[in-house]
């Protein structure tokens, strides 16, 4: 198990140093488009979220313990990570988010089932996640055949993994709650999504937001033509 001790005894990369691109996905990886990106997920929490000065929501970077470990460095990259209060420039200068250098590990990683990676997912990307001090560790497999269960997370309690409870709500909807972002997650007849435990409901999409600047339009549109018949009636009041 990695210490603090560990991460900060070490000095950190040189300015220069960058993290490679993580190469690219095999075909049957596409899944997590499917399921994140294409959807508009990784949007809507982006924008949920808020600060993106200091919050960073990202996919296809590595995330790295410390570089200085040399061979005994860990580098995973997730299909979906959010880091809260973290550094966005040193981020961007490394291409990637190095722990040592952060400061702090991210607060949130996701990854979505494929049949190429859904055994290291389960295996060693779990060991390695709480090695990192990832507080929480959710996988997402729409059918269930590779991971076992279609919605399973995990909260670090004293650098071990447990279980965190899934809900089902109804035939084919189950729910968990992330904690360290105060979201449920809930995947409902083959969708994923986050929502709001205070309402229940699920967070701005883009949708959501064009129905609601829509009706603003029209309630604007409304309150301008009323005034523009009171306007008209005390003319006619006042000629009369």
């Amino acid at each position: 198990m990695a210490t603090t001790d560990t991460l900060t005894a070490k000095p950190k990369p040189a300015d220069t140093f960058q993290l490679p691109d993580t190469p690219r996905r095999e075909s049957d990886e596409m899944t997590s488009f499917d399921s994140l990106h294409s959807l508009g997920n990784s949007h809507h929490i982006i924008r949920h979220l808020g600060n993106e000065k200091t919050t960073l929501v990202f996919t296809d970077k590595y995330i790295s313990l410390n570089p200085a470990l040399g061979p005994e460095d860990i580098r995973r990259n997730p299909d979906l990570a959010v880091a809260l209060n973290a550094d966005r420039e040193a981020f961007l200068r490394r291409n990637g988010y190095i722990i040592s250098e952060q400061g702090k590990a991210p607060d949130f990683a996701l990854e979505i089932a494929s049949r190429s990676t859904a055994h290291v997912d389960v295996g060693q990307k779990r060991v390695d996640y709480a090695v990192m001090g990832i507080t929480e560790y959710w996988r997402f497999d729409e059918t269930g055949e590779y991971y076992g269960a279609t919605l399973a997370g995990d909260r670090l309690v004293e650098g071990r993994y447990e279980p965190i409870p899934i809900v089902e709500l109804a035939e084919g909807v189950l729910e968990g709650y992330i904690e360290v972002l105060d979201l449920n997650i809930r995947w409902e007849h083959g969708h994923l999504g986050w929502y709001d435990p205070a309402t229940g409901q699920h967070i701005p999409t883009f949708d959501s937001e064009r129905e609601r600047a829509d009706g603003e339009r029209e309630r604007a549109a409304a309150a301008e033509a009323r005034v523009l018949e009171l306007e008209a009636e005390i003319r006619r009041l006042r000629e009369s």
